[in-house]
């Protein structure tokens, strides 16, 4: 299928028949660069100039509240770049076995240990982000093109054709025509603008807003406490008001990250000297304790960008082939809820399923994608805004039916009982990833408890149909593929490669495939 070799004007070497364009060159749009690169030559356009190095240990960069990294995600990355687990793993990341290696203290619960049933990734943003980012260029066919922005989509509302660029050293501007086009620039992306300016009707955009406020400092982990397990404690959920909360992860190089949350009046300072203080004002003051001696490496980092948001592109009547939108540019979330890397594993992954199984010249690709990162989003977004919704009075946005209540009341009763029951611990780390349904949280235990889930088994990830045991081993493997569906699409409408690829007008042809 490949064609031969050639170069543009602009110094890309082109070695597929077809081209793909993904603007922003983050975690979300390495991954979907990573996933396309079996298929298509890839350019990947970021607006800034990607690290070189790793960030300093007293650095925040922008990403810079604490995550964490589930088993079902990192198997989905490990599965797109093998090889990525054991670096992250070798440059200090740790894997923490759930529950049993999680301090998670609702307020008046004892804590027991139970058995491995999951795993997360323990780390600092920038070594996920760099493993990956260093990796995804070397791979065949793929480019990047760094200092250079999106300003407009080309083609119509019916059919996108490529994406006008602008360098933002010298202000040239220029034409990259492509096959399919993918918007993974995050929680400002412009896609809505866009996809006005060719005649589509605007998305209906859903915003929930708690008002909530996160701090992040690092600190020097005292000497024999650099396995510290991660911890999150926080105010009583159940209450009315949203309470405060603060999360301990252990990093690399010896390093702690916390964060600290809350809101309206009750939210973090940037002020140095109020950290501790709020951390040992939650109820459970076992990280403001930790921290109260430890040696901070850098400044207190705020935001109050935390509105969870999503953008309801699949509600559309129609959608242009040959162009998707991936994580962030759909949906973004409180931070408090980790569920962003996840949810934009899940989305490269079924970007990656898309294509092996119908091809990119599809013309029902990008519709039928666009449909599956719905999905995928559903469970985790019903479960960040409903409690958002019903535990914050002064949260913003369109109200949910009172079925949202029993989600959250629901979803109360499981992180409590999650801690000490590892079946329950393993169902909700599925719902709060894009594993399987919500409604999953709803079913009564075999035993009749009322703050426990069933346990029914592995259950199937959108990019895979199995699910591994808890032990360490698991998490490196490459899950297999599923089974392609038996229904076919219709008959294909002959779109075939785009045969000229015009960059800054040049005329510049690439050999048809």
């Amino acid at each position: 299928m490949n064609a031969s070799s050639s170069t543009s004007s602009s110094g890309l070497q082109f070695t597929h028949p077809y081209l793909a364009v993904v603007l922003g060159g983050g975690f979300t749009g390495m991954l979907a660069a990573a996933a396309l690169s079996e298929h298509a030559d890839v350019i990947v356009v970021e607006r800034d100039r990607l690290p070189r190095t790793p960030a300093l240990p007293t650095d925040l960069p922008r990403a810079r509240h604490a995550h964490l990294l589930t088993t079902d995600g990192a198997r989905i990355i490990e599965s797109l770049l093998p090889g990525t687990v054991e670096r992250w793993l070798a440059e200090g990341a740790r894997r923490i076995p759930l529950p049993a290696g999680l301090l998670g203290m609702p307020p008046q619960r004892p804590l027991r240990r139970g058995p491995r049933t999951q795993h997360l990734i323990a780390c600092s943003r920038d070594l996920l982000d760099r493993a990956i980012r260093e990796r995804v260029p070397a791979l065949y066919g793929v480019s990047v093109l760094e200092t250079t922005e999106a300003e407009q989509l080309t083609g119509t509302a019916e059919h996108v054709t490529g994406v006008r660029v602008r360098d933002t050293v010298t202000g040239e501007t220029y034409r990259l025509d492509a096959d399919l086009v993918v918007d993974a620039t995050g929680r400002h992306s412009t896609t809505p603008r866009r996809l006005t300016g060719l005649g589509l009707p605007a998305a209906h955009e859903e915003v929930v807003d708690a008002g909530v406020v996160c701090a992040t400092r690092i600190f020097r982990a005292p000497a024999g406490a650099e396995n510290c397990p991660p911890i999150t404690v926080g105010s009583d959920a159940g209450g009315t008001a949203p309470g405060r909360s603060a999360t301990l992860v252990p990093i690399e190089g010896g390093r702690w990250l916390v964060t600290l949350s809350g809101a309206g009046n009750d939210g973090p300072s940037q002020h140095a000297g109020r950290f501790v203080p709020f951390a040992r004002g939650i109820p459970n003051s076992v990280i403001g304790d930790l921290i109260a001696d430890a040696e901070p490496l850098s400044e207190v980092r705020l935001s109050r960008d935390s509105a969870n948001r999503r953008r309801r592109y699949e509600q559309l009547r129609s959608w242009p082939t040959g162009f998707v939108a991936l994580g962030g540019a759909v949906a973004t979330f409180n931070p408090d809820y980790g569920q962003g890397l996840s949810i934009a594993a899940h989305g490269a992954a079924a970007l990656r399923d898309a294509l092996r199984r119908h091809g990119l010249d599809d013309p029902l690709l990008a519709r039928g994608l666009q449909r599956s990162i719905a999905r995928i989003i559903q469970a985790p977004w019903t479960l960040a805004t409903s409690q958002a919704l019903l535990s914050s009075p002064g949260t913003t946005g369109a109200r949910f039916p009172s079925a949202s209540k029993l989600v959250r009341d629901t979803a109360q009763r499981v992180l409590h009982s999650a801690v000490v029951r590892p079946p329950v611990c393993r169902a909700y780390v599925d719902i709060a990833t894009p594993a399987v349904p919500v409604a999953r949280l709803l079913r009564p235990a075999p035993d009749g408890s009322p703050d426990a889930v069933s346990s029914p088994g592995p259950a199937a990830s959108p990019a895979s149909s199995s699910q591994t045991s808890g032990d360490s081993a698991a998490l490196s493997a490459v899950p297999t593929a599923s089974a392609p569906a038996s229904r076919r699409l219709p008959r294909r409408l002959g779109l075939g490669p785009a045969a000229l690829r015009r960059i800054g007008g040049t005329g510049k042809r690439k050999p048809a495939g």
